[in-house]
């Protein structure tokens, strides 16, 4: 397969470096003058990048503990921990958050700032001379990233602004644009990842840590799940997991986290963290961490939802793992050993319980410092199984593909294998079961409660049809109402741009 990594302590097209800069600039290269070389249009695609992992002003990116405050929160599966004293991500955390909330803010930001980014590789590097293979290859990754972006923004806001050219070309006028509506947004996305798929396939190899062929087609088996085209979802996934990509899942599901397995064969894309050299740092670990431990870096602003089940005061999703299941003691920990006096630090204040702290970003290389070289899994192999499954059900019924898929997951995991005889909603239940179970803390669950629901997709479903209410108001977050099926349009937007309307419920 074709390993990806890109090291973001290269020059990014439009983004301040990570040291001081004269303020007076002595010179000033145009856009013009700049997109000349072959050097000129990686760094072009390079940037588009960026937000996934980094950010120049300081804020939290995508990829780097935004979804989990943004996503991860709003969810059944965690929770804002003790040392996680922002108002706005607490508020995130209740389902008490405004349009105004500086994370909803942040997300439609930093998706617009790589969706801009890749506008300008894809007007740019058409004109430049340069090997055709590389060229091409560049273009993929462009209208890779793009489609990503927009994939993130449909499912999350609904109708957006679906803008295709350079926006500082544009005048305010021209910026102030309504929303468009999703389906526009979709056929967009799917030909961005199609086209993807075709300049990857006559372009030249990349390296570890860019998008690659079977990104873009295994992304496009996921927006055709997310849009409950069954039979488009199988055949992508099918071509991911029968072609020529060298995918598969790694034997220990330790490995799918380790850096030192990073970008490896279940790996199909990932945003790439490498702590010590990012300006962000990598901001997961030290809030998975417990506070309080001799010689570890730990704020423990990242926990497990913890609610009341029978006379069980602080029950989890932790608690649904069977104790063979293998992931449970790889997703998470109940205990830290400080290496500076020996002794075992566990439970806080649940005597005759433990309480688990999620251990995914875990980096043994960097445990004194909080820092992690983990990088963030967005899409792996095990996905791509757990989407064979679940579309070919809905499309077939639990046929022996669909078995063969999800017991692949299962048997990694050290479960039994599922037998024939479920039915179809029976099968359904256990790939949901299996998809929370594999997928935890890895920003899916939102995505995957809204996608649930069985109301129009990311549109907004009548109280108690969906399984977001449902399950949110299980765990105690009962400020959970029908508006959350989709965020709020980010108040500043609307005040900057007249166009845009705002979605029902955030009125």
């Amino acid at each position: 397969m074709q390993k990806i990594y890109i090291i973001l302590a290269v020059m990014l097209i439009g983004l301040s470096a990570c040291v001081k800069l004269d303020e007076k600039p002595t010179s000033f290269i145009s856009p013009e003058e700049f997109y000349k070389t072959a050097n000129d249009a990686v760094s072009a695609v390079n940037a588009i990048y960026y937000p996934l992992v980094d950010n120049s002003t300081g804020a939290q990116p995508i990829y780097n503990r935004l979804f989990y405050t943004g996503l991860d929160f709003l969810t059944d599966d965690l929770d804002a921990g003790p040392g996680s004293p922002n108002a706005e991500v607490r508020a995130l955390a209740k389902l008490t958050h405004a349009s105004t909330n500086l994370r909803i803010q942040q997300i439609w930001t930093e998706h617009y700032e790589g969706i801009n980014k890749a506008n300008i590789a894809l007007e740019r590097i058409p004109a430049i001379t340069m090997d055709t293979k590389l060229k091409n290859r560049l273009l993929g990754e462009a209208s890779f990233l793009r489609a990503f972006y927009y994939f993130n923004l449909v499912r999350l806001y609904g109708d957006v602004p679906l803008l295709l050219a350079d926006q500082t070309r544009l005048s305010l006028a021209e910026l102030q644009v309504p929303r468009t509506p999703k389906e526009a947004v979709y056929t967009q996305i799917i030909k961005d990842f199609a086209d993807a798929a075709g300049l990857f396939k006559n372009g030249s190899a990349g390296d570890a840590g860019r998008a690659a062929e079977g990104a873009a087609v295994a992304l496009l088996s996921k927006v055709y799940l997310t849009r409950r085209d069954w039979g488009n979802s199988v055949k992508y996934a099918e071509d991911v997991i029968n072609g020529p990509y060298g995918y598969g899942l790694f034997d220990d599901y330790s490995q799918v986290f380790l850096p030192a397995f990073k970008n490896g064969k279940e790996h199909i894309f990932s945003a790439q963290i490498k702590g010590s050299i990012i300006s962000t740092g990598h901001l997961i670990t030290s809030s998975d961490i417990r506070s309080g431990v001799p010689g570890l870096k730990g704020s423990y602003g990242n926990q497990l939802t913890f609610y009341k089940v029978g006379n069980d005061n602080f029950f989890s999703l932790y608690k649904l793992y069977s104790n063979k299941d293998k992931r449970k003691r790889v997703s998470f920990t109940t205990f830290y050993i400080s290496p500076t006096d020996g002794k075992k630090y566990a439970t806080i204040n649940v005597p005759g319980d433990s309480v688990p702290f999620i251990n995914k970003n875990w980096d043994p290389n960097y445990a004194a410092t909080g820092q992690s070289d983990a990088n963030m899994n967005v899409l792996r192999f095990a996905e791509v199984l757990l989407i064979h499954a679940e579309a070919e059900n809905e499309l077939n019924g639990p046929t022996p593909k669909a078995y063969g898929s999800l017991n692949k997951i299962r048997k990694r995991a050290g479960l039994d294998e599922l037998t024939t005889g479920l039915t179809k909603d029976q099968f359904r239940d256990s790939v949901y079961l299996d998809r929370r179970l594999e997928l935890v803390a890895e920003c899916h669950r939102f995505f995957d409660l809204i996608r649930q629901t069985g109301t129009e997709v990311t549109g907004v479903g009548p109280e108690g049809k969906g399984i977001l209410l449902k399950n949110l108001k299980l765990v105690g977050k009962t400020n959970v109402a029908p508006r959350h099926y989709l965020y709020a349009i980010p108040q500043g937007e609307i005040d900057r741009n007249p166009k845009l309307t705002q979605n029902p419920g955030w009125e």
